[in-house]
């Protein structure tokens, strides 16, 4: 395990694309247990397999190989965190879930990590706020709804959420801003927005989703 000072309100570098650059793989664990304590804010990173979730948090962190995409979609069965701060300290960690909804992998496999991630989604007393990853072309499958009604108890508590359409570069304009129009109408009491990595749509905007998450305190009204 990366051996990080874990430190609620460390310094950090002054905008949000360079806080995020900052990103380093601090440890991952194949059960809810093996997961460390912490104290600082943790954001998650769901969706179902090929959503584009390992490519977002490169993109966003500006490194290639932060976050491990598998060639055999839905194996990687492992939650994985990256710390976030200047000069080795931490100030919030990316939590990186399991990809779910592929069909390659077996019932009993599917079965055991929406357990899994249902626990942690539920019970992970750290947890700021959640980003669910889908495919644009797809929208909200009634597996992400599934998701969306296991967070809503938390979400009327506080915690955010946010709904990100990935590969939003494959639509026309008109078919990207009908998408973003259902989605938000489905993610009530959260938000949604389009991301492209390739066209780098939404990046800064998400960034800066993330930097406040991050930096609000725990309680306090979301900013605008």
């Amino acid at each position: 395990m990366n051996t990080d000072t874990l430190l609620a309100g460390a310094p950090t570098p002054t905008t949000p694309m360079a806080w995020l650059h900052t990103a380093r793989f601090l440890t991952e664990a194949p059960q809810l247990q093996h997961l460390p304590a912490l104290e600082v804010p943790e954001i998650a990173f769901v969706g179902r397999s090929n959503a584009g979730k390992s490519t977002c948090i490169n993109t966003l962190a500006q490194q290639r190989q932060l976050a491990f995409a598998s060639k055999m979609p839905g194996r990687t069965q492992s939650i994985v965190l990256f710390a976030l701060g200047k000069g080795g300290q931490t100030d919030a960690v990316l939590a990186d879930l399991p990809g779910y909804g592929y069909a390659a992998v077996p019932q009993a496999a599917k079965r055991r990590w929406q357990q899994v991630m249902a626990h942690y989604l539920v019970s992970r007393p750290n947890l700021r706020a959640v980003v669910l990853l889908c495919d644009a072309r797809l929208g909200l499958t009634e597996r992400d709804e599934a998701l969306l009604e296991i967070i809503r108890p938390r979400v009327e508590q506080g915690l955010d959420f946010l709904v990100l359409l990935t590969k939003a570069d494959k639509l026309s304009h008109q078919q990207a801003t009908r998408a973003l129009s259902i989605a938000r109408l489905q993610c009530r009491g959260g938000d949604a927005m389009l991301f492209s990595a390739i066209k780098r749509q939404g990046v800064e905007d998400v960034a800066q989703r993330l930097w406040d998450w991050a930096h609000r305190r725990a309680g306090a009204p979301a900013a605008g």
